[in-house]
């Protein structure tokens, strides 16, 4: 079921592609007549594929590859003409400030080429996102269950009709319901083909033969949980038990983990010599501006339980914390200075955590760490709460990227069941869309 939404995004994405080159062969042809010369093609061939491949990073980024946003309402439309404006500027700036190797000169050819990639990707879209509304869906469901995670499914499905799931039959009673007995009679009159089930199901005899049966008619049977996860690109800690977390986190990426510790160490070490006359500058403004020191330091919980200590330029008061721990409120806190609501605006006061990243202590990508007495609290308060320190934090990450700042029990259990998505999904792909999302969460919110 995963699968079927790769596949629409990688269309789009190909779609997009294509439309990229038809107007790039139109627009020569405009210009100059033929396009068929293949030194001319040639010529332009190379530099606006560099531009090209920026532009499909840069729809990644703003989520015009995100099923739930694929609809042609007002929001889509100005996501993607204000999109299109920023690649239009990167564009103008690749090519009257950058280039300079390429023996072209782009200045009518770019406006050309923009009139008509802008039209025909529109028209494309448009009428991408209107077939993925009005086609058969191609899971028809029978949805069993009446719970929160079943609910959201639901109403997930409701109004996203573009993601190709239709809820056919909605069995709310489960294993109370006497239609329960008549599942096999039930699917085929409603012309079912997945069943969703809550994972308990699966071990009560009755209902595990129940189930059984409905393999002879051709039906894919998925948990509650795996389709939420798919639906929700986290994990409903209330629908799982132990052994989910021993079949789907033990040790899978030891490799990966491996090979990407040292890139990141080389990674932030050059990073770390590009920053620091930006650092001397920084931590020169915070002792002119607020007595104390130019960095904080604190106690975090990191990989496997273990204390380190983590640095940033220091945003607060001194004495901030004379009180002990508290939550943070990024809205209104009294106890940021000037100079620390600019570097916190800017995340500049995340630069020091490259030390913690030289140290192996950090990843640029991973669960948050947080402090030992908020963890204290949340272990006991949240079921599962230490997995997320089976693997190594981050400056960035799952959570971070799909939900606010905790500033309770409640935010901190919702970022949970992202940190144990980002846990079970671990990838070098997974990392890299994740510090796609955080420059485009640094753009969008400077903005």
């Amino acid at each position: 079921m995963n699968t079927l939404s790769r596949l629409k995004q990688i269309a789009l994405i190909i779609g997009d592609i294509a439309i990229l080159y038809i107007a790039l062969a139109l627009t020569l042809w405009v210009r100059y007549g033929n396009f068929f010369y293949s030194k001319l093609f040639n010529q332009h061939l190379e530099p606006f594929t560099l531009v090209f491949i920026i532009w499909i990073a840069v729809y990644y980024i703003a989520g015009l590859y995100a099923l739930p946003a694929l609809k042609n309402n007002l929001e889509f439309k100005k996501k993607f003409w204000a999109t299109n404006l920023i690649n239009t500027a990167i564009a103008a700036i690749f090519f009257y400030g950058v280039l300079t190797y390429f023996s072209i000169s782009p200045r009518a050819n770019l406006a050309i080429f923009l009139l008509i990639f802008g039209s025909a990707d529109y028209l494309w879209r448009h009428f991408y996102n209107w077939t993925l509304a009005k086609t058969d869906p191609v899971s028809r469901l029978l949805l069993i269950g009446s719970n929160k995670t079943a609910t959201e499914i639901y109403d997930c499905l409701i109004k996203n009709p573009q993601l190709g799931y239709q809820v056919n039959y909605w069995m709310k009673e489960g294993l109370e319901d006497k239609e329960f007995e008549h599942l096999s009679q039930i699917i085929v009159a409603n012309r079912i083909n997945t069943l969703v089930i809550p994972a308990h199901l699966k071990k009560d005899g009755k209902s595990a033969k129940l189930i059984y049966r409905t393999l002879l008619l051709g039906i894919e049977v998925v948990d509650l949980s795996t389709l939420y996860e798919i639906l929700f690109q986290k994990v409903p800690l209330a629908e799982l038990e132990e052994v989910w977390f021993l079949e789907n986190l033990a040790k899978k990426h030891r490799i990966y983990e491996l090979i990407s510790a040292p890139l990141e160490f080389i990674f932030a070490f050059v990073l770390s010599i590009i920053i620091l006359p930006l650092a001397l500058i920084i931590a020169i403004l915070i002792k002119l501006t607020s007595p104390g020191s130019a960095f904080f330091s604190q106690k975090r919980i990191g990989k496997d339980g273990k204390e380190f200590i983590i640095w940033k330029f220091r945003t607060m008061r001194e004495d901030a914390e004379k009180d002990g721990p508290q939550w943070a409120n990024y809205h209104k806190d009294e106890r940021v200075t000037k100079i620390g609501k600019f570097l916190r605006w800017a995340h500049l006061d995340e630069l020091p955590q490259l030390y913690n990243i030289l140290r192996g202590e950090l990843s640029f990508v991973g669960p948050r760490p947080e402090q030992p007495e908020f963890v204290e609290k949340l272990r006991k308060e949240l079921p599962y709460y230490d997995l997320r320190h089976l693997t190594k934090p981050g400056i960035t990450g799952w959570a971070q990227i799909n939900y606010r700042y905790a500033a309770s029990v409640i935010d901190s259990y919702q970022k949970l069941q992202y940190d144990i998505y980002y846990i079970k999904n671990n990838s070098p792909l997974l990392d890299f869309l994740i510090i796609l999302r955080t420059i485009k969460f640094l753009i969008t919110n400077h903005a």
